[in-house]
């Protein structure tokens, strides 16, 4: 039932994209406009909110509980498993926004700051700090912590209904069909957004490496290709696709990162490091907590809860993919491997693309701006061009994305499979299909009925409902941490009762 009601809904938009792209995209922009004025606060308090929850998990009495039996060991290594989850996480949008970003903020920033001036350099640097950082991974840490906590220590079901049942009210567990479903029409759209962000980036690459036209035929061509791939490379399954795919791509987006680093601006990349970690810092809650209500600026609309939309609508994938490949890990451990690591990785990869970038554009004049203004697909490759080894870093950053593509795909069309089949570990290899070509064809819909627009417009929309579910779901993290830390300390006491009494007869 999961299955057809989720599916058919999607095949639904699908189809109303394709046929009918104006009506599509109208009708989303009204509704993205509806939800940015009237529900963007509500993006802003859930996700800080998730933040403080992985942190006090993490550094609590809760923190040493573990994600299965006490003999439970991880799975993967923990190179592997780091691999996996950032690669599944937010690989692609982190080279298609690496340079374009900060660029973006720079010749637009928040409402406040002059335009194309130290201090709109300073506020882009900060900002795609604040958008990549804390925020996202607590986001997918808190999700895929309730659904491996359910999952591991009590047995139940891989869904994200599984934690909502537990909660005691009679109301919330007759709806736990219909989270499921929330679940994966959120997770089918936000990864539809990523493929399709993907699909414009490797046009580009093309473009700019071997002379490919840029358009909705190249992007369409382009889907079609990687859904092969990715749906190939899912078959196989997680223990070799999914991870030896991420490994090598985790390899690959350090190796290019270094060389920037060496043959860029190494100096100024350190010290934007340095000045924008510190800043970070600073403006923590005033950044997360930032609306315009005496401004007429949809600044915080299009940027901010655009992402912590995009985060959310992705959580139910991610998260329940991170699940998948946490089994044995403590609450420390996951919420340090999934929230703390990765957002350090993040700040260094905008330090070095996003402060490349700046220092070019803003020093040695080069156009990076004109061609983000032109088109955002194609910042990465205009910096490349002003760099020793260009041709070169473009073809790997073009490979780069192209994986990227297939590991998100990969790991959507397993994570798809498992939620609409009642938990299945390993869906059918046709269910795996049919949910491959609904995640291309949705991107391919959203692509051809306006570009990146449609893809966050839609992203947006279908986060929503699914935000009153991470609510809940976390409610349902917390009872249940604190009934089974109870628990262990009980059991603890009786032991060492049942010791002395041993000792005593002795």
């Amino acid at each position: 039932m999961q299955l057809i009601l989720s599916a058919g809904g999607i095949l639904v938009i699908v189809l109303w994209g394709l046929l009918a792209p104006a009506s599509l995209a109208t009708v989303f922009d009204a509704a993205l406009a509806f939800i940015t004025v009237n529900f963007g606060w509500l993006y802003l308090w859930v996700v800080l909110g998730l933040v403080l929850v992985s942190l006090v998990l993490a550094f609590s009495r809760y923190g040493d509980l573990k994600l299965g039996g006490e003999d439970d060991e991880p799975e993967f290594s923990l190179g592997a498993w780091f691999a996996m989850l950032f690669a599944a996480g937010m690989g692609i949008g982190l080279v298609f926004w690496g340079v374009a970003e900060p660029i973006s903020h720079y010749g637009a920033p928040p409402p406040g700051i002059a335009a194309k001036t130290p201090e709109a350099a300073n506020a882009a640097m900060r900002y795609s700090f604040f958008h990549w950082g804390l925020h996202p991974w607590a986001v997918y840490s808190v999700v895929a912590l309730a659904i491996a906590f359910f999952t591991f220590r009590r047995g139940q079901a891989t869904l994200i209904s599984a934690a909502t049942a537990s909660l005691p009210w009679a109301w919330v567990r007759r709806l736990s069909p219909l989270v499921d479903v929330l679940a994966v029409i959120a997770t089918a759209f936000g990864v539809a957004a990523s493929l399709g962000i993907g699909a414009l980036q490797i046009n580009s690459g093309l473009h700019a490496v071997f002379g490919l036209p840029v358009g909705a035929a190249s992007q369409l061509a382009i889907i079609v290709v990687t859904t092969a791939l990715f749906i190939a490379s899912a078959v196989t399954g997680v223990t070799r696709g999914i991870k030896w795919l991420s490994s090598i791509n985790l390899g690959l987006a350090a190796l290019l990162m270094l060389t920037i680093f060496v043959v860029g601006p190494t100096v100024a990349i350190i010290d934007t490091f340095t000045t924008t970690l510190g800043a970070y810092a600073s403006e923590f809650v005033r950044m997360s907590l930032r609306t315009t209500p005496f401004r007429d600026s949809g600044w915080v609309g299009g940027w901010t809860v655009f992402y912590w939309a995009w985060w959310i609508a992705w959580s139910p994938f991610v998260g329940l993919f991170i699940a998948r490949v946490s089994r044995g890990r403590s609450i420390r451990e996951f919420i340090l491997g999934t929230v703390l690591a990765p957002t350090l990785a993040g700040f260094a990869w905008f330090a070095v693309f996003g402060g490349t970038a700046l220092h070019l554009e803003i020093w040695q004049q080069v156009p990076i701006a004109e061609a983000v203004k032109a088109d955002v697909s194609t910042a990465l490759f205009a910096m490349f061009d002003a760099l020793p080894l260009g041709a070169l870093m473009s073809v790997v950053a073009t490979v780069l994305v192209l994986v990227f593509f297939v590991t998100s795909g990969d790991s959507a069309t397993l994570v798809l499979g498992m939620m609409s089949t009642g938990g299945t570990p390993d869906p059918q290899a046709r269910v795996k299909v049919v949910w491959g070509l609904l995640v291309a064809g949705i991107a391919a819909s959203l692509l051809l009925s306006g570009g990146i627009r449609a893809v966050q417009t839609a992203t947006i929309v279908f986060a929503l409902p699914f935000t009153l579910v991470i609510v809940l779901l976390t409610v349902a993290l917390w009872r249940a941490v604190r009934e089974d830390w109870r628990a262990e300390q009980r059991r603890e006491r009786e032991l060492r009762r049942r010791m002395r009494e041993l000792v005593a007869r002795e």
